[in-house]
């Protein structure tokens, strides 16, 4: 009897500890940090990999010596480990990892990535968004579930994200190669590209191109409409391929 007693407790304390984070408006916000962490990481040759399980990225392309990484976070656990957070740098390959874990956990992370100029960055994020800025040299994206937004790049660009948008502004990028899964995608190029590909399972599709060049356009879509309105040539070495088996495609040159 004097188990049941001890667990029916236990059990009536996580009870409460729930009601009383979800009466409080539970959802931990990294942005509620107001002592971020700072750290500065040194990069041994010209690439670096971001690793990230479990956090919202923002990567800038900046006058810096070394990797410096700025980081927010916050969380609670009310029956399990204390949340933590962690960093570490190895072969040029960035490694972010947050625990958090328990019968009510409650956690989240921001990380800022200042990475010095002339660097090609690969990002791989497990769940959270990636916006990026500035890069000139080869950016490739990959994260499984948040939305990616690059502007003010001119490097090759490779963005991936299984169920979130992609935007690309402001881009000067010669090579884009965009996919989501689960989105919208809009692309706005502000130089004339030799080849943009772009693939959306469930999302319309907006590229915005130059209007002083031709283009090979190839469109598809599964269910909605298709608007082309670039000068368009068959034989141009500009090549345009945009595909969604759900949502409207839209290729048209910048305003």
């Amino acid at each position: 009897m004097a188990v049941r007693i001890r667990r029916s407790a236990a059990v009536a304390t996580v009870a409460v500890a729930a009601v009383t984070l979800l009466a409080a408006g539970c959802g931990a916000n990294a942005g509620d940090d107001d002592e971020p962490e700072q750290r500065s990481f040194a990069l041994e040759g010209r690439t670096l990999t971001v690793d990230s399980d479990d956090s919202a990225l923002e990567l800038v392309a900046a006058d810096v010596d070394e990797v410096k990484v700025t980081r927010w976070f916050q969380g609670s656990v009310v029956v399990g480990g204390d949340p933590k957070v962690t960093w570490a740098m190895k072969d040029d390959k960035l490694t972010l990892r947050m625990k958090c874990s328990g019968v009510v956990a409650d956690c989240s992370a921001k990380h800022r990535i200042e990475v010095p100029r002339g660097i090609a960055v690969t990002v791989k994020d497990g769940d959270g968004s990636v916006r990026a800025s500035g890069f000139e040299e080869a950016l490739n994206v990959r994260t499984g579930d948040g939305s990616v937004h690059v502007k003010d790049s001119s490097g090759p660009l490779t963005l991936r994200t299984g169920d979130g948008s992609v935007t690309a502004t402001g881009v000067d990028s010669r090579r884009v190669d965009v996919h989501t899964r689960d989105g919208s995608v809009r692309l706005g190029l502000a130089a004339v590209p030799d080849r943009v590909v772009s693939r959306s399972h469930d999302g319309s599709v907006t590229i915005e191109l130059p209007a002083d060049a031709t283009y090979r356009v190839d469109t598809e879509t599964g269910d909605g409409s298709v608007d082309v309105s670039v000068p368009r040539d068959e034989r141009s070495a500009h090549e345009v391929s945009a595909h969604t088996r759900d949502g409207k495609v839209t290729v048209r040159t910048a305003n």
